[in-house]
């Protein structure tokens, strides 16, 4: 009985090897059609540790071509000031063209949404963002992204925002599948 249980352990863990000899998918990054999803937190706090600031941002996409990634991006902020907690999010779209360098892939796009929640004008943003993804194995990847936004309430006002945007970093880890 102990054979039969270690020769299926054996096969069971052989199997995902032979997928990828009879592939040859040995390329680490996505292929048109799959589909992506990243996570990553932010935090800040000031000195006496009384005001703080944690965050947490998402994205899903799809890789319509080889090198081009259309999706969404969700980011959530609560701040806790003394006498005052306020929670703020930000919902994007993007599109954004990844460059294959094996497991180095660096990408620039836009996104276009709205910043919503307590104590903030709800208003639309928009900006350029480029990052740069490092694949640990095929399909996983730690990435690091800026992005530059502004805010308008309307088309009128995107012309003069566009100088008086705020910049976000984030760093977290992301999934294609």
């Amino acid at each position: 009985m102990r054979t039969k249980i270690a020769a299926l352990l054996i096969a069971a863990l052989a199997l995902p090897a032979t997928a990828v000899a009879q592939t040859g998918d040995t390329e680490p990054g996505p292929s048109p059609g799959d589909w992506e999803i990243t996570l990553s937190g932010n935090g800040t706090s000031n000195n006496d540790f009384d005001n703080h600031q944690i965050g947490l941002s998402g994205s899903v996409g799809n890789y319509i071509l080889d090198n081009v990634l259309l999706g969404v991006r969700q980011s959530v902020n609560f701040t806790d000031l003394p006498g005052d907690d306020q929670t703020n999010a930000a919902t994007r779209g993007f599109a954004d063209y990844v460059f294959d360098l094996g497991r180095l892939r660096p990408y620039v796009g836009v996104s276009l949404g709205g910043i919503y929640g307590e104590n903030v004008n709800d208003t639309f943003a928009a900006g350029p963002e480029a990052g740069l993804k490092y694949y640990a194995d095929n399909n996983t990847f730690i990435f690091v992204q800026t992005e530059y936004q502004f805010t308008f309430s309307d088309t009128d006002d995107a012309t003069e925002a566009a100088d008086d945007g705020q910049f976000f970093h984030l760093v977290g880890i992301g999934f294609n599948f």
